[in-house]
């Protein structure tokens, strides 16, 4: 062990109450396991704004949600004018929303009328489904927006912005002829203006439809990223999400009773943001100011901007989040120290992190408030709604799972020398919307969601340690020899023997002699290396002798731990490019989509298996 390491580990945390944990399992036929906790589920309510309507009457100056107006000053909402107005927006869809089979689109970001709508819309039964801005804002073609409009044939359509979307909604003209539309700024003739709609006077009738809402009544349909395919139409019920709040409010205790304050740039079109941030703020009566920031070295400036001024007591993000913004916590004390001061957890999720990064941010913790905190993840997925595995254990490490939540059972179903992990229980959706092929395909006879996802035992012997993630079954290959390569591996393993430098890889080789890797770098690290500490363009990293001195001696290393050819990256290439969203390269989240890569650069992928070796290819001899 290490002096750093061994100074880290004697330095205490800053504790918070999580949950216990306490795992039963069971072994049954052909070794399947059964994990699930044995600590019962709590009472909930039943429908998604129930909670809303508690902290209305009890906190309800509070402020709920907060977004800068036109990139200046704050602009709040506080509970009770949510309730309010809420009240008003669900009657208008009332009287004009006819059926519940056609949900309501949104074409927006995160704003507080998307909010608004949104709950509205749950308040009385009727489903609504936030649309990629990407689909809109990012595309020339609109092929994945029609495909969800027609999919939803939406009644009605909400707009936030009708200059930023007039291309997109020229280019889906004939697919939403029979659509309504709601503009909240820059309409078009015979739409309706939100200002007007949250004038409409509630009737008896919103209570009404109200009542009449169950667990099994559909909230919303979110849709998956497509990154196999066209994008589908996860069915989320007000049970699956009032379920899951409770079992993350559960799991940590300290969100409770306004406790939760976030700053969240998180989009809402995704499970992470919307189910979990934003849901679990409305359920604990805390505050969701919106980050209108991203993971990028442009939006980031903006979420900095926004942290100087606001301390979160919970830090959501996704991985490359953090690598972001470890840079400006090391350079601004003042930030630091604001960031720290009321903070009770890290969380990532929606990618793996770095142990590096994992580090970065306990060594920054441990500068500004000289204890640890809680670094948190956990494991699920847009039709868990989204939360299925939490990690509490204060002394784990980046890639650590954690165990089932409360409620939750857990099915782990061999699959050679991993498992597959498949779950049942409140939180776990129906199925997709108005596809019954993809429903009747995602769950087994037991009625197990299948997730296509590996996971480990940190030890088998005791479940209670919980588990650790093992790539996605599904985007593992066999070589020409018939040999299944775990790309999750490889992938984990070359970015930590990277040490900060490898941000990200795309592993090649389907029906190939051999495994190739096409890696995506650091560039603010790749700067540091080389101790210029100048900003540096990709194609200066990519032809860096020191860089590729460096990571020539990765690949080598790393082969020389190989097992055979499954386990051995053989040749790869540095990327001198960026990813291209508009070819689904990237997700919103920022981790790459190895499908959409793979059929987009099949030219550049063929390179690494030329008969002769070219020029800037890395080439190991183990």
């Amino acid at each position: 062990m290490s002096e750093q390491t061994w100074v880290t580990d004697n330095i205490p945390y800053l504790e918070v109450p999580t949950i216990a944990v306490d795992i039963e399992r069971q072994v049954g036929a052909k070794g399947v396991h059964y994990l699930k906790s044995k600590i019962a589920l709590g009472q909930h309510p039943v429908k998604t704004t129930e909670r809303l309507q508690y902290w209305a009457h009890t906190t309800p100056n509070a402020i709920f949600l907060a977004q800068r107006a036109d990139g200046g000053d704050w602009r709040t909402l506080t509970y009770v004018e949510a309730w309010q107005k809420i009240q008003a927006i669900a009657q208008y869809l009332l009287d004009t929303v006819t059926s519940k089979d056609r949900p309501i689109a949104l074409f927006s970001g995160n704003s507080i009328e998307h909010g608004l709508l949104a709950m509205a819309a749950m308040h009385i039964g009727i489903p609504y489904a936030p649309i990629s801005p990407a689909y809109s804002l990012k595309s020339d073609s609109f092929d994945k927006l029609k495909h969800c409009l027609d999919i939803l044939d939406p009644q009605l359509i909400f707009v936030q912005d009708g200059n930023a979307y007039k291309k997109a909604l020229d280019g889906i003209a004939s697919n939403t002829r029979n659509s309504r539309l709601v503009f909240v700024e820059n309409g078009m003739r015979d739409s309706d203006r939100f200002e007007d709609i949250v004038k409409t006077k509630p009737t008896l009738n919103v209570a009404e439809a109200h009542d009449k809402i169950g667990r099994d009544t559909l909230a919303k349909v979110l849709f998956t990223s497509g990154s196999t395919g066209l994008p589908k139409g996860v069915m989320n019920t007000h049970g699956n999400l009032t379920a899951n709040w409770q079992q993350i409010t559960q799991t940590f205790p300290f969100v409770q009773n306004g406790a939760l304050q976030l700053m969240d740039w998180l989009p809402w079109n995704h499970t992470f943001g919307s189910n979990h941030n934003f849901g679990l703020v409305m359920y604990n009566g805390g505050s969701l100011y919106i980050d209108e920031g991203s993971p990028t070295p442009k939006g980031i400036l903006q979420s900095i901007r926004n942290l100087k001024e606001f301390a979160p007591t919970v830090y959501f993000n996704v991985p490359k989040g953090f690598e972001e913004l470890i840079p400006f916590l090391n350079a601004d004390e003042a930030l630091r120290q604001t960031f720290f001061s009321r903070l009770k957890m890290l969380f990532y999720a929606g990618a793996s992190i770095s142990q590096k990064v994992w580090d970065e941010l306990e060594r920054l913790s441990i500068q500004t408030t000289g204890k640890r905190i809680l670094i948190s993840s956990g494991f699920g997925m847009t039709e868990s709604s989204p939360s299925a595995m939490f990690c509490t254990a204060y002394d784990s490490k980046a890639g650590f799972l954690g165990v089932p939540v409360p409620g939750l059972e857990m099915k782990l179903v061999p699959m050679g020398n991993r498992w597959e992990a498949r779950f049942k229980g409140p939180n776990i959706t129906p199925g997709y919307w108005k596809n019954e092929v993809a429903t009747t395909h995602a769950f087994d006879r037991e009625g197990f969601y299948k997730t296509s996802e590996a996971l480990k035992f940190i030890d088998e012997r005791d479940p209670n340690l919980g588990m650790r993630y093992d790539g996605r079954i599904a985007e593992d290959f066999k070589l020409s020899t018939g040999t299944w390569v775990n790309v999750g591996n490889l992938r984990k393993n070359i970015i930590a023997e990277g040490n900060g430098l490898v941000k990200d890889v795309v592993i090649t080789g389907h029906d190939k002699d051999f495994v190739g890797a096409v890696l995506f770098l650091n560039v603010g690290y790749c700067s540091d290396f080389l101790g210029s500490g100048l900003p540096i363009t990709l194609s200066e990293v990519a032809n860096s002798l020191p860089i590729r001195d460096y990571l020539q001696r990765i690949v080598d290393t790393l082969a020389q731990k190989s097992t055979g050819s499954s386990t051995k990256i053989k040749r790869a290439l540095i990327a001198d490019f960026e990813l291209s969203p508009e070819q689904g390269e990237i997700t919103e989240k920022g981790s790459i989509n190895q499908y959409a890569f793979l059929k987009h650069r099949s030219s550049l992928v063929a390179k690494l298996y030329g008969h002769n070796l070219e020029p800037g290819i890395l080439e190991t001899n183990y």
